[in-house]
């Protein structure tokens, strides 16, 4: 009896001993670049973080002036408009979708704005309310076409921002109103493109208004149930229906939050142009994405952290003004953003393969 008792211990440790070694196995240290993989999943906004400070030390050791006062404020005036486009966009695509017609509603809206106020004589702050109520009206119909016709976010967006183009032309009779206009009948609309100091530097209320819009939409993601739904949708969006989150009504709220903003984006516009054209910032929707893709938001929706792409906005920014300080031509400009998208792309591969 004892002899089988003995034998039943040693067979359990010598099984115990194997589940150790299989353990063991399956732990095998990760290494320095697993260790940094982990680091950045967690963290992915660590990555853009980096990337800005290194651009702003190599450029200001190569370039005298790009530390000054001035040049440092002029790249926030001129990453303000595109950062709230970039707000916008970076909502759509936390839900694995994408908007390409942000751009198409900011100018309609500024359109209507403008047009509203100098040439109908309607009180500029109405012309204002319903410049906003237009852009939420348009988010609307995204998310409509989102959710309830069930079309792709790029195909909607597409065919939506040709829609809006062609509005934004017709409002506008593909006239421009002139800044004397604007100072004449409709100041207000100018309000975010007054400037003000502070310590030499010379900053807009645009710039102001765009980190507000970052940082209320921080909090609203990171501290409301609402910003939660989000990221769940994005992440996965059968398994969010599934804990009972109502993805459509969360989908359709989205989109109409991100064309608020582009109607937000489009006051700010006003006054950073100091005039309204049909055909000013006709790039803005490939910045913005540009700004999200290198602020670390994953294109694949449900990870990264919404002030990244105002990080990412300025990196472009930085680089723009280091190279152009530099006496690079501006197709070497656009050169160093392709890769900055390509890599920015490679880095959140990368980091998705994350390991266990």
């Amino acid at each position: 009896m004892s002899e089988t008792t003995d034998k039943g211990s040693d067979f359990e440790s010598s099984l115990s001993q194997s589940d150790g070694a299989v353990a063991a196995f399956g732990h095998r240290p990760r290494g320095p670049l697993g260790n940094l993989q982990h680091f950045l999943h967690g963290n992915p906004t660590m990555v853009p973080v980096i990337v800005l400070l290194l651009s702003v030390l190599v450029f200001g050791l190569v370039s005298d002036n790009f530390f000054s006062a001035f040049n440092l404020s002029l790249i926030m005036q001129q990453v303000a408009i595109v950062g709230i486009l970039a707000a916008a966009q970076s909502l759509v695509i936390l839900t694995a979708g994408i908007d390409l017609s942000v751009a198409a509603v900011m100018v309609m809206v500024s359109v209507i704005m403008g047009r509203l106020s100098t040439e109908f004589g309607l009180p500029v702050p109405l012309a204002i309310f319903v410049g906003l109520s237009v852009g939420a009206l348009a988010g609307l119909l995204n998310g409509i076409l989102v959710t309830r016709v069930r079309l792709p976010p790029f195909i909607t967006t597409l065919g939506t921002w040709n829609i809006f183009l062609a509005l934004n032309y017709y409002f506008s009779n593909r006239e421009t109103i002139r800044s004397q206009t604007l100072d004449a009948e409709a100041p207000l609309l100018k309000l975010f493109g007054e400037r003000f100091t502070v310590g030499g530097a010379v900053l807009t209320w645009g710039v102001v208004l765009m980190v507000a819009i970052f940082l209320i939409l921080w909090y609203v993601l990171n501290r409301t149930a609402w910003g939660r739904h989000v990221y769940a949708i994005g992440d996965d969006k059968e398994a969010a229906e599934l804990s009972g989150i109502r993805t459509d009504r969360t989908l359709v709220s989205v989109y109409v939050l991100a064309g608020f903003i582009c109607a937000i984006a489009a006051w700010a516009s006003i006054g950073r142009v100091g005039s309204v054209s049909p055909t000013s910032f006709f790039e803005a929707n490939l910045e913005s994405i540009t700004a999200v893709v290198i602020g670390g938001i994953s294109l694949f929706g449900g990870r990264g952290s919404i002030l990244g792409p105002m990080i990412g906005a300025l990196i472009v920014g930085v680089f723009n003004s280091g190279l152009r300080l530099g006496g690079v031509d501006v197709l070497w400009q656009v050169f160093a953003t392709g890769w900055l998208i390509i890599i920015a792309v490679a880095i959140d591969q990368w980091i998705r393969k994350i390991s266990a």
